[in-house]
């Protein structure tokens, strides 16, 4: 059977479990693209569907009826599943299944019945907000091995699941590790808390296992993925567990750089501030969610902050690592943005000159207590304000790449094509950052860690020669 997963890297953990899962019941789990060069179609596509924002939400119905078109068995999992649960097969009978969180820890009974040609019913949606955590459950019994693979760790589920094993679906030498799931914000715009449930932080220990396993299968640099990496360790009882995990996981014998994504502003401390500057090994690169800077568009999010303070975090960032990598996500036209507010952004991001900036429309969210505000922007205005911001931050991104140009970097080798090869510095993260392109290959293979300096960029990909690696 094939996999096929959507969105962000917590899903790409949640597929890999999901596949360990199958593995260990007997079932041949591929990923998609290797489903595609197959020479007959597989039997069932398990699609892990992102419901996140509206643009989401239709990629991830495209590639249901897409799976569903090459006549194989549909699963529907996910977060687009799981929020809209008997809705989305309802207007969806090309699924013929649509699983939630739930479901997870019996995937494969799920996967046999389809097969089977038995009905699942769909669950009903719940907001998880108001479950109660999981128990403790008893590793041993519940994590059954993988064939081949009999030293895989026990890894923590997705927001209802209990522990789980972990079967990679690539050979990338980077990997996500999951250091919690769930949120405990209550930001207006985002519906991730109702379908993702609770903040809950994984034990370090459990971490420090997935990450040995995941450096013995090659892996080299481990991203650190949650809802909320800042929080990490507050349910355990220390809200600084974090400073202390990242240098235990930067020293795991095989793992070259260990990188943390999404990071609160609001929650940012001096402490963890200096862990990811000055830790050896762990990338100086700060994935922060600022949003907006306007303090009357952050109050209205329920957020907090101001251009300021931003402006200030941003400019204590550099005073600890000034070659660091920082980057936000904005959103523009939400309710009662004014004009005003736009230009504050604008002098935040002028100010900031941030290395990569996502902008994103604000679009009503089911669910969320920003449908119910007044004030809201015309859709044409934020269009149009969209392209003004990207416009901003588009110039910014290239000069901050060219700002690089003559500085030494490492870049972690992904892939080798011919005289070229491709990879990432510390300041790029997966997919969302660039990439740099490495001139001189001789020797290099995939997942080397190789120092090279920047000779040119092009927007904000770097191109580099390498240095002498006598």
């Amino acid at each position: 059977m094939a996999l096929l997963t959507l969105g962000c890297a917590r899903n790409e953990v949640d597929s890999e479990e999901l596949a360990g899962r199958l593995a260990a019941q007997g079932y041949n789990v591929v990923d998609a693209e290797s489903a595609e060069a197959a020479d007959a179609p597989p039997e069932a596509v398990l699609v892990n569907t992102c419901g996140f924002v509206e643009s989401a939400k239709k990629d991830s119905i495209d590639a249901l009826l897409a799976a569903s078109d090459s006549g194989a068995k549909v699963l529907a999992v996910g977060c687009l599943a799981e929020r809209y649960g008997a809705q989305l097969a309802e207007t969806l009978p090309e699924a013929d299944a649509v699983l939630g969180f739930d479901d997870y820890p019996q995937i494969a009974d799920r996967l046999a019945d389809v097969l089977a040609g038995r009905h699942i019913a769909p669950h009903t949606p719940r907001d998880r907000r108001s479950l109660l955590p999981i128990s403790p459950v008893d590793r041993a019994a519940s994590a059954a091995p993988v064939p081949g693979h009999a030293e895989r760790p026990a890894g923590l589920g997705p927001a209802s699941g209990p522990p789980v094993v972990r079967r990679r679906l690539g050979s990338a030498p980077v990997a996500p590790l999951k250091l919690a799931s769930g949120c405990d914000r209550r930001c207006t715009f985002c519906a991730i808390p109702q379908f993702r449930g609770a903040f809950r932080s994984r034990r370090p220990h459990e971490l420090l296992e997935e990450a040995r396993w995941l450096a013995a299968d090659g892996v080299r640099e481990l991203y650190c993925v949650s809802e909320n990496s800042t929080s990490y360790g507050k349910d355990l009882g220390d809200l600084r567990l974090l400073e202390s995990l990242l240098p235990e996981l930067a020293a795991v014998d095989g793992i070259e750089r260990v990188r943390l994504s999404y990071l609160q502003p609001a929650e940012m401390r001096p402490g963890l501030l200096r862990a990811i500057a000055a830790t050896p090994g762990v990338a100086p690169y700060f994935d922060l969610s600022f949003q907006h800077a306007s303090e009357p568009v952050l109050r209205r999010m329920r957020r907090f902050g101001n251009r300021e303070r931003f402006v200030d975090l941003v400019e204590q960032v550099r005073a600890a690592a000034p070659e660091a990598g920082i980057r936000t996500n904005v959103i523009v036209g939400f309710p009662g943005e004014t004009e005003a507010d736009v230009v504050e952004l604008e002098r935040f991001l002028s100010a900031a000159r941030l290395d990569v900036v996502g902008v994103f429309g604000y679009s009503d969210e089911d669910g969320t207590e920003a449908v119910g505000l007044d004030g809201k922007v015309d859709s044409d205005e934020i269009s149009a304000r969209v392209e003004r911001i990207d416009s901003l931050v588009s110039e910014i991104s290239a000069q901050r790449a060219a700002d690089r140009i003559g500085t030494t970097i490492e870049i972690l080798i992904e892939e080798v094509d011919g005289d070229t090869a491709e990879g990432r510095a510390a300041h790029q993260a997966p997919e969302v950052d660039g990439s740099t392109t490495l001139t001189s290959v001789a020797g290099i293979r995939v997942g080397d860690l190789v120092p090279a300096v920047v000779v040119d960029s092009i927007g904000v990909d770097l191109v580099a020669d390498a240095r002498s690696r006598s």
